[in-house]
């Protein structure tokens, strides 16, 4: 069982008195920031904050501190240390993903895209169109939100070269099977592009095991700073064209990152293996290697967030005047919980907010997936979502605030 005090007193925010009586359900846009970040930042701008790889002693502290960042995250993810790369965000590394594949790529060739993606990993991808790129969309279920693995076979082909899919939307929140979708695609000879936003903030996953070639999410999601993760394994990323400087081109986590890296927020993001290793040492759960400490770890924040969810599922599926996106049963999904009701989800959310629980309401970028399955946009949808650090406290205060607002 996941110790709940331990975990909260690792974050500063449930200490801070300004949000006192907040419970906090927006996480989904971001997380709150454990402490081994915070003391790692703030470290690196008052002792580091110098050109880093130069040879004096706080410019090799602060590269060192980099390469630790980038080193222990890859182990963490079950890659290699030169397959995990730093931008300043998930959006933007896939704009200059998109880059490399145009110039790779050649009229008539293919990529699948989904309407069930935030428009990051859709929106970039479906502009190569204008270039002769064919770009097809798999579908998504109108009723269910559900992607079928089988609907993707019915458009594989041998001139698709990328397929592009979330681990989970941050809308229907349902778990996507990605290492069964990477062996289709891969059998087909396409490439896999996943993005793990809204997945990755409920345990690291084993990048490797799940045979994604590119994986992207979000550090401010996964309790550390605002970075975008990108891990593209080696293969494919020597082979793309290098989007970075050319002197750069050789090194392969340079290759797509063309701005100058945040060097801070590179090197607070040891931070985030840090709280995963003191959560593992605290359950006793410590693996013989880092991806088996982070698998455990995983375990451990999958197994209370079910716990907390299924309950929230219940009480949303059983209003009449609400209608729950994605599936009812908390073992299929991420703890991001969507819902289309008879008022706009952001005027929702503000009543919510005379509760004491922070929430948001809108499109929350996936215009596609709303309409897809019927939404009124002009009202978009009401969500809450939560983490392993959420409190059965808040789950009750959110159930309250759900039963006066709805």
């Amino acid at each position: 069982m996941l110790d709940v005090d331990f975990v909260r007193s690792q974050f500063p925010a449930f200490d801070e008195p300004s949000l006192a009586g907040q419970a906090f359900f927006e996480n989904a846009g971001g997380s709150y920031t454990c402490a081994q970040v915070i003391d790692r930042l703030t470290r690196f701008y008052t002792q580091r904050k110098v050109q880093p790889y130069a040879p004096y002693q706080a410019s090799e502290l602060a590269g060192a501190e980099m390469d630790e960042a980038r080193a222990r995250l890859a182990a963490m993810l079950g890659v290699e240390t030169d397959e995990v790369s730093f931008g300043p965000s998930s959006t933007q590394n896939t704009y200059v993903l998109a880059q490399a594949f145009r110039a790779w790529m050649d009229p008539g060739d293919v990529i699948i895209v989904t309407n069930q993606d935030h428009e990051a990993n859709t929106g970039p991808w479906r502009r190569l169109a204008d270039d002769g790129i064919e770009v097809r969309e798999w579908r998504i279920n109108p009723e269910t939100g559900h992607l079928d693995p089988e609907d993707l076979a019915n458009l594989l082909d041998d001139r698709v070269r990328l397929v592009c899919l979330p681990h989970c939307s941050n809308v229907v929140g349902e778990i996507n099977p990605v290492a069964r979708i990477s062996s289709l695609a891969h059998a087909a000879g396409a490439f896999v592009c996943v993005d793990g936003v809204s997945y990755a903030p409920h345990g690291l996953p084993d990048v490797g095991a799940l045979g994604a070639d590119i994986y992207l999410f979000s550090a401010y999601k996964t309790y550390g700073p605002h970075q975008g993760v990108m891990v593209m394994r080696r293969n494919l990323g020597m082979m793309l064209p290098n989007q970075g400087h050319y002197f750069n081109g050789d090194t392969l986590y340079k290759r797509f990152t063309p701005a100058g890296p945040d060097h801070a927020q590179i090197a607070a993001s040891a931070g985030m293996v840090d709280y995963a290793e003191a959560l593992a040492a605290h359950h006793g759960v410590l693996g013989e290697t880092p991806a088996a400490t982070a698998a455990a770890v995983h375990d451990l924040m999958r197994a209370r967030e079910i716990e907390l969810l299924q309950p929230v599922l219940d009480f949303v599926a059983s209003r009449n005047s609400v209608r729950l996106i994605g599936p009812a049963d908390a073992n299929l999904r991420a703890p991001t919980v969507a819902m289309a009701a008879n008022a706009p989800g952001e005027a929702l959310a503000a009543k919510l907010a005379d509760h004491g629980i922070m929430a948001g309401g809108g499109d929350f970028y996936v215009v596609r997936a709303l309409e897809a399955q019927g939404v009124d946009m002009a009202r978009g949808v009401l969500r809450v979502s939560f983490v392993h650090y959420t409190s059965q406290a808040e789950i009750d205060q959110l159930l309250e605030g759900l039963e006066a607002v709805l």
